[in-house]
């Protein structure tokens, strides 16, 4: 937040004095004002090349890298495991499926399913 005033000096700061003087700060779009409803998801689990550890994963989702990230971390959280993403796959430790589908769908994902065995 500091970043954001940096242009300011200590007069423009004392000038403001109220809080309701001070400037607007640039408003960020939040991920649940994405159109969700759009996406299609694949979730499929695997045990090759990870030591005989299975791994659900999630394919399909045409999102950018940042969101992707962002729903990684939520889907980790939910279902107490870790996880990454790679190759415009998000990885989550485990059979979690039940729990991704559930939240996927939570999030207004019309068409996901679970893929595979």
């Amino acid at each position: 937040m500091a970043d954001k005033f940096k242009n300011l000096s200590w007069d423009d700061f004392q000038k403001m004095g109220n809080p309701e003087n001070a400037p607007d700060l640039p408003e960020e779009i939040e991920s649940n004002d994405m159109n969700w409803n759009t996406l299609s998801a694949r979730i499929h689990l695997e045990k090759k090349h990870r030591g005989g550890k299975t791994a659900s994963i999630i394919r399909g989702l045409n999102i950018s890298e940042d969101k992707m990230k962002t729903l990684a971390k939520e889907l980790k959280a939910k279902c107490g495991v870790g996880g990454s993403v790679k190759n415009r796959e998000i990885i989550i430790q485990g059979d979690q499926r039940e729990k991704i589908l559930a939240h996927l769908q939570k999030l207004g994902i019309k068409d996901v399913k679970k893929a595979g065995a």
